[in-house]
Parts: C-alpha cells; sequence; structure tokens
C-alpha cells in the first residue's frame, strides 16, 4: 500500500473515532441539559401544586396542570427525599377505528419528580411527570445534523488528501523515478525537480551528493579492474612463453621437463583464475555494457560445436531440443554462461555418458548424467566449491549464477537419478 494510502486510512480511521467519540460526549451532555431543564420545569409544577395545596389546605380537583401529569398517593411515610427519575409517559389519544370513538393510550419518554406533601395532617406522594417527546426531537434533530456534519467533513478531508498529498508527493515520485532509472555508466546526471519542501530538498541534495560518490566508485573501480586485468596478464604471458621455450629444449631432463609442465600447467590455472576474478567483479559492479538482442539458440549451435570433439572423445551422446528465444543481454557474457554449463556438464560427466538440452521460451535445462550422488544445493554457487577430482577454478557456476543474476533469471540444480540437471528460468 502507498504512503499517501496509508495515511488516507489512518487519517479517516482516527478521525472517524475521534468524531464518534465526540458524539457520543456530545450526545450524553445534550441529553444532561435537556434532562437538567426539564427539572428545572417539574421543579416549577411542584412548587405551584404544593403552594396551592399549602394555600388552601385541600387537593387541587383539576390535577392536570399545563400539560403536566399529576399523581397524588395517600402514604403513611414521614420522609421522601425529592427525587427526579425516567418514566413511560402515557398520552391519551382518541381512536378513530373505535366504534365508540374510544380513548387510546401511546406510552411516550417522559421525565418525573417526586416528593412528599402534608394535607391537613395527612401524608401524600405528589408526583409531576412531563413529556421529553418534545426535547427528544430537538436532539434527533442534534444528532442528525452532527453525523451530517461528520460525513461532510470526512468526504471533504479525503478528497482533501487525494488532491492535496498527490501534489505535496509529487515531488518524492520524481526522485524515485529518477533512482529506478539511474545509470552507474550514463554520463548525465539525475534530473530533479525544485521544490519549495524542505525535506525534499535535503533529499534531493543527498540524491545528488550519492550519486556522484557512486559514479567517481565505479568510474575508479574500472580503472582499475582495467589496470589490474592488464598488468597481471602481462607478466603471466611472459611466464608462459618461458615455459614454452624451455619445454622445446631438448637438453631437458625427464625430472625437468616434468617440473616445468607443471609449472606450465598451474599458471594456466593462474591466468584463468584471474580472468575469472576479474569477470566477475565486472559482473557484480554491472561494468559490462554491451546489451544486444539475438537468439538463445544460435549461441548454443554454436558452442555445440566447440565442443563437438571433447563430447566425442568422451563418447559422450548429446541431444537437443531448441525453440527460438530471443532475449536482449550482453551476447559476451552470455557465451561465457553457456559456455560453463557446457563445459560443466562435460567435465563432470561419465564416459559414454548423455547430455540434454532443452530451451523453450519460458527455460534452459542442462542435464547430464554423472555421479549418483546430488550435489549440495546451497553450496554448488559459492566461490571456489568444487568437486575433490576437479582440476577447475571453482569459479564457473558461480560465474554462471552471477550472470544470471545480471538479468533476473533463476537459475538452479536439481538431481534425480542418474541426471543432474542445472535449469534457467528466463
Amino acid at each position: 500500500m502507498k504512503l499517501a494510502s496509508q495515511y488516507n486510512k489512518a487519517t479517516l480511521i482516527i478521525t472517524f473515532l475521534v468524531l464518534f467519540i465526540a458524539g457520543f460526549i456530545y450526545y450524553t451532555t445534550i441529553n444532561y441539559i435537556v434532562n437538567k431543564q426539564l427539572d428545572r420545569d417539574l421543579t416549577e409544577e411542584l412548587d405551584e401544586i404544593t403552594d396551592y395545596i399549602n394555600l388552601n389546605q385541600h387537593l387541587p380537583k383539576q390535577l392536570d396542570f399545563n400539560g403536566d401529569q399529576t399523581t397524588l398517593t395517600k402514604t403513611d411515610q414521614k420522609l421522601i427525599e425529592k427525587s427526579f427519575y425516567d418514566i413511560p409517559y402515557h398520552v391519551a389519544q382518541r381512536d378513530a377505528d373505535s366504534e365508540n370513538g374510544g380513548i387510546k393510550y401511546k406510552i411516550k419518554p417522559g421525565r418525573a419528580v417526586k416528593a412528599l406533601i402534608s394535607v391537613k395532617g395527612e401524608n401524600y406522594i405528589l408526583t409531576v411527570a412531563q413529556s421529553k417527546e418534545g426535547s427528544k426531537h430537538l436532539t434527533q434533530l442534534i444528532i442528525i445534523i452532527t453525523l451530517g456534519l461528520t460525513v461532510f467533513l470526512l468526504g471533504i478531508l479525503a478528497i482533501t488528501n487525494k488532491y492535496v498529498l498527490n501534489g505535496l508527493w509529487k515531488p518524492f515520485y520524481h526522485i524515485l523515478q529518477q533512482l529506478k532509472s539511474f545509470n552507474i555508466a550514463d554520463t548525465n546526471g539525475l534530473n530533479l525537480s525544485k521544490t519549495n519542501i524542505d525535506e525534499f530538498k535535503e533529499l534531493n541534495d543527498a540524491v545528488i551528493i550519492m550519486s556522484s560518490r557512486v559514479k567517481n566508485d565505479y568510474q575508479n573501480l574500472k580503472t582499475f579492474t582495467e589496470n589490474a586485468s592488464h598488468e597481471m596478464l602481462t607478466p603471466i604471458a611472459v611466464i608462459t612463453s618461458k615455459l614454452d621455450t624451455l619445454i622445446q629444449d631438448e637438453k631437458l631432463k625427464a625430472e625437468q621437463f616434468a617440473q616445468i609442465t607443471d609449472i606450465y600447467a598451474a599458471t594456466n590455472k593462474l591466468s584463468r583464475l584471474n580472468q575469472s576474478l576479474l569477470l566477475l567483479v565486472k559482473i557484480d559492479n554491472d561494468l559490462i555494457q554491451d546489451n544486444a538482442t539475438f537468439n538463445l539458440k544460435d549461441v548454443i549451435l554454436e558452442k555445440e560445436r566447440q565442443f563437438q570433439e571433447l563430447t566425442q572423445n568422451k563418447g559422450i551422446e548429446l541431444i537437443h531440443l531448441l525453440e527460438d528465444k530471443e532475449i536482449t543481454a550482453s551476447r559476451y557474457l552470455i557465451e561465457i554462461l553457456i559456455n560453463n554449463l557446457f563445459n560443466n556438464s562435460i567435465k563432470h560427466n561419465q564416459t559414454n555418458g548423455k547430455i540434454y538440452i532443452r530451451l523453450t521460451h519460458n527455460k534452459l535445462i542442462f542435464q547430464n548424467t554423472g555421479e549418483n550422488d546430488a550435489l549440495n544445493n546451497t553450496e554448488i554457487f559459492e566461490r571456489f566449491k568444487k568437486g575433490k577430482s576437479s582440476d577447475g577454478t571453482g569459479l564457473g557456476l558461480t560465474i554462471a549464477k552471477n550472470i544470471c543474476s545480471q538479468y533476473n533469471y533463476n537459475l538452479k540444480y536439481t538431481f534425480e537419478a542418474p541426471f543432474h540437471t542445472f535449469k534457467i528460468a528466463f
């Protein structure tokens, strides 16, 4: 979920909760005020009836004062505290459906006060009740208006957050887009938009400084890699050349020839190791930028021809089923990837074994016969991990894995006797 959506969601939820709690408090307060007002009215009515009884020393004949329902109940109690409480209020209505036009009572909410009065030495409980219908309608009207304002406020808040916040976050999304399209090998700098927001200004400055440092580090690393490759290959080439000359000397003894041969093999391995490590550095730092669109099937067929002699010498049967697959990548790196998979399938194969190659639109599969033990799936792609009998550098599958990662391909190893399988999912 985007930040703006998350912020809108949190804002609306918090606003709704605050308004809900405030509405409850508002309703409770209004109800309290209404009850207090009714209590004051009831107290006035109670005082009027009490004054009438005290003045005339007899009960009033008409017990309906100003629409209030008044009742007097004789009691033996001598002390009753005046109290206010809610009661059902019975309203008399003429029933039009009745044949005799009888009276029908409708129950509505009411408020009452109870007190003790004395008339000629006798005690009575005086109860005065008043309808809350008018105040109820007023409370409902206030609640409806409040709810309407709440919904209106939430709507305005949602619209404001949607359009105002989107405008405020435009500089951030522009920075994000620039970072996504950032190319370390591109000589052009980032094109960041100007903004009046201090936080985005600081972010712009930080991104510009970071990109400059990254480009400088990239150029320094590229220069170092090129220089190291050149400087290391030169003495290795000299050593190899001298060894070639020594091997051709007919005066060499057998022991000397064997020692020179070992040195020659070690030098060749050192040369391959140097090239592999430098290649890994270039891949890891994205220093190879020669992408092109080509058919992967053509690369595989070309590598088949190059490895044909090795497969024939080992008696390996190579079976392929290839479909056309257009990819956009560095042909140089893809050739190294296919070369390493071929080399691995042949080197670790058995005499008179088999190699199956399957290329579809979605995947490339290399299968080869070999030892009946599965390899460690977690260590097989690590650097310098190789079999005990292997004379390689232990970097072939590491380079293959890194090349696949460079183009978001998924390289996995599985074993199902007798085949070791390497599958690349595009």
